[in-house]
């Protein structure tokens, strides 16, 4: 048994995580939480203090869980990765974002390997989490370790395991979720193996790791062809005078060789916007064009386009003008009921009202101030005066919290981009995917012309939610 393996065993090796995001702090209280002593490293000074007062920020994660392991000393943070010497495992859980012509950016993956090679020693396992293209761990990865003078496999052992993180899920947790592992050669791969199984329940060692790599993208670009093709039927649906949620509700109602995606204003998060591209650029050196992934992810880049397209047609059949529109977008995160609005097509079609002159406010109890977009914006209050008051009230993210039945009574027009609303029988409901007609230009007069209810400054209903900080 070598020394690494048997302090694997007896979990008194000291692990390594760098970046402390959605996938790297769950990670990190993960191996507290078994017993190990774990380093977290991050550039960012204000999450580095965060964990070390037992801060959490991340939903996932429960300050009491983080406090537990840093009273405790299994865990802290920290911005000084010249302490990568101390560690026996690193973990490698670095943002792979795209470049402005969708080609991958692997800086953050290329400038971490370059400071671990700097202190990368001998019996020392390094792993890739960041989601990246087939081939990035053994010929991007691997070639700068090595410049430490170690070799592979004979003096420090490198593989993948793609992060499975699924924000907000209660159900599917890192515990329970089968962890995939393909190192670059076969005692890589059993060390990776034997590490994770502290913490996963099932740990699939595959072949390599260009196919736990592959493995990875598969799973993104399967979840955004899947929505692309209900994002179309949902045009179609619409053009026809159907309802794509009627359509898909009873389709599910199929027990095999049918699985249920809906449509909605264009896909978010850090994966499934980007995995497409990924695969596509490396499939190129090998003269393959991805032509049937390249076109799902265009047509779910187009859908904030599409659902603003909706909203000025919706606006125009109320005899309202987009330009100077009074616009209330409730909910701006990529996914319901989490605090995260990475690459959310909400942001989008927010840009593009407010380009076509609308005045566009939002609300969303999970994302207090929009940061990363052209105008910095604060969340309102959502309360029945500002409701009954907006042109359009959009349903941009489905979030439980809402009452959506007082919402509906309160607003003159909804458009409903998730199909949230489709068991609410107000009339004045528009939802995407749906071929709305008024019955009658008289009950079409009755509903967009009836006086404004008398206003009330009290904050509409709307449940409690747990936030990173308080949340169990």
């Amino acid at each position: 048994m070598s020394v690494l393996e048997e302090k694997l065993s007896n979990k008194t090796s000291v692990v390594g995580i760098v970046g402390l995001g959605y996938v790297g702090l769950p990670l990190c209280v993960a191996f507290a939480q078994a017993g190990f002593r774990v380093i977290g490293f991050d550039i960012d000074q204000k999450k580095v203090q965060s964990v070390n007062k037992g801060n959490s920020y991340i939903s996932d994660v429960s300050s009491q869980s983080l406090l537990l392991q840093v009273e405790n000393r299994r865990f802290q943070a920290t911005a000084d990765q010249s302490r990568i010497k101390e560690v026996d495992v690193i973990c490698i859980c670095v943002p792979t974002p795209l470049t402005k012509t969708k080609e991958p950016d692997l800086t953050y993956v290329v400038n971490e390997s370059e400071i671990i090679s700097k202190y990368i020693h001998k019996e020392q396992l390094v792993i890739l989490e960041s989601t990246t293209y087939p081939g990035t761990t053994r010929e991007v990865v691997e070639p700068i370790l090595e410049r430490s003078g170690l070799k592979s496999g004979l003096h420090f052992f490198l593989a993948f395991s793609p992060e499975k993180v699924d924000p907000g899920n209660i159900k599917y947790s890192l515990k329970n979720t089968p962890k995939v592992v393909g190192g670059v050669d076969s005692e890589s791969t059993r060390l990776a193996t034997l590490f994770y199984r502290h913490v996963a329940d099932v740990v699939l060692p595959v072949s390599s790791a260009e196919v736990a790599e592959m493995v990875k993208v598969f799973e993104n670009v399967f979840r955004n062809v899947n929505i692309a093709l209900v994002n179309e039927l949902a045009q179609l649906c619409e053009a026809m005078g159907l309802s794509v949620w009627e359509v898909i509700d009873t389709a599910s109602s199929k027990p095999f060789g049918y699985m249920p995606f809906y449509p909605g204003p264009g896909v978010g998060g850090h994966c499934i916007p980007l995995d497409p591209y990924y695969l596509a650029s490396k499939a190129k050196e090998y003269d393959f064009h991805t032509r049937f992934i390249e076109l799902a992810a265009e047509i779910n880049e187009r859908m904030p386009y599409v659902v603003t397209t909706r909203i000025v047609e919706a606006l125009n059949a109320c005899d309202k003008s987009i330009k100077g529109a009074k616009l209330l977008v409730l909910g701006i995160t990529f996914k319901k009921d989490v605090a995260d609005d990475r690459e959310s097509p909400i942001l989008k079609m927010i840009n593009l009202l407010e380009e076509k002159g609308a005045q566009v406010s939002y609300n969303d109890p999970y994302i207090p101030q929009i940061k990363n977009s052209k105008k910095p914006s604060i969340s309102v209050e959502l309360t029945e005066e500002r409701l009954s008051s907006a042109d359009c009230v959009i349903i941009g993210t489905d979030h439980s919290l809402y009452e959506y039945q007082n919402i509906v009574d309160s607003a003159r027009l909804v458009f409903d981009t998730r199909g949230i609303t489709r068991n609410l029988k107000n009339k004045n409901i528009l939802r995407l995917g749906e071929g709305k007609h008024w019955t009658s230009w008289e009950e079409r007069e009755h509903i967009l012309k009836e006086p404004l209810k008398e206003t009330v400054k009290e904050p509409i209903k709307v449940r409690e939610y747990r936030t990173a900080s308080n949340s169990q």
